[in-house]
């Protein structure tokens, strides 16, 4: 890889820096789609049902769109998981969505004792936001609608909603990396539970691929060698996974050679107990 080059000759050949802001970003936005505040706010707009409330809360920023349009972008659900968000326009338009989205967030990060001091606030918005300004949202479907979002006027909140920009352009990178592989929407899942990384009921659940879609994908990547006759991963399969992980992070470079891995790396800690919050949080509930 070309290492991009960031102002003043900065360069960021530390793909180990970009996992780590990429991890960071994710984890302190990703809270959103678990928190009960959530529940709650889609609950008060006539939707209770978890699949079309994640549809109409991630997909909020793309407009009034019909549903194929939101599978497109979401890439790895089942036809029949995203169809079932007909109808939530019809409940709240779009931007009535996305104020629900920010309150529900403004809560649960308050329930949860979420607290950056204001200078640290303002070093990670001096960071992020040089970094999204020269963003190429080219390709980028979900990093471009939420990067036109308005900012809210709550600082923590205005950062929360940054890092989702951030968050995006990298899901949207992924998918384009996926997609250059040729591992398809329920193959990519197939793999990816195969590596032991997220459970296999769960993915199936929300994702809502039938059992001779998911199994036919199984045979895809057995048939690549990266599955054996089992289902189990082999190396050749873990080499790919890792590969396509690295694919990304050298995507993901341009984006953060702004700041360079320096900059990445610090940007990561200071948003880092955003997402440690709410891990801590879930595993005192786990007990």
């Amino acid at each position: 890889m070309t290492a991009p080059t960031a102002p003043g000759g900065t360069t960021v050949t530390d793909l180990d820096a970009v996992r780590e802001v990429s991890r960071a970003v994710s984890a302190a936005h990703v809270f959103i789609y678990l928190a009960p505040e959530s529940t709650e706010e889609a609950a008060a707009l006539g939707v209770t049902e978890r699949g079309p409330r994640y549809m109409a809360f991630r997909a909020a920023a793309l407009g009034a769109v019909p549903w194929q349009v939101v599978l497109a972008a979401f890439y790895n659900f089942s036809p029949r998981a995203v169809r079932a968000m007909t109808g939530v326009w019809d409940a709240a338009p779009p931007e009535r969505w996305q104020a629900a989205r920010f309150r529900a967030a403004g809560r649960a990060m308050r329930r949860a004792g979420v607290a950056l001091a204001e200078d640290r606030l303002a070093e990670a918005r001096a960071l992020i936001d040089p970094v999204l300004a020269r963003a190429d949202h080219a390709g980028k479907v979900l990093a471009a609608a939420n990067a036109a979002v308005a900012l809210p006027s709550d600082p923590l909140l205005a950062l929360w909603q940054q890092l989702t920009v951030a968050r995006e352009w990298r899901g949207d990178a992924h998918l384009v990396v996926l997609a250059g592989n040729g591992l398809g929407p329920c193959d990519c899942l197939v793999l990816h539970t195969a590596t032991g990384a997220v459970p296999t009921a769960l993915v199936r659940e929300t994702r809502r691929w039938d059992d001779e879609e998911w199994n036919a994908a199984t045979a895809r990547l057995v048939a690549r060698g990266w599955l054996d006759a089992h289902g189990t991963l082999t190396a050749a399969g873990a080499a790919a996974r890792e590969r396509i992980e690295t694919e990304t992070d050298e995507h993901c470079a341009a984006l953060w050679a702004p700041i360079g891995a320096d900059g990445a790396r610090r940007l990561a800690s200071l948003v880092a107990p955003i997402g440690e919050v709410f891990a801590a949080r879930r595993a005192h509930e786990r007990g």
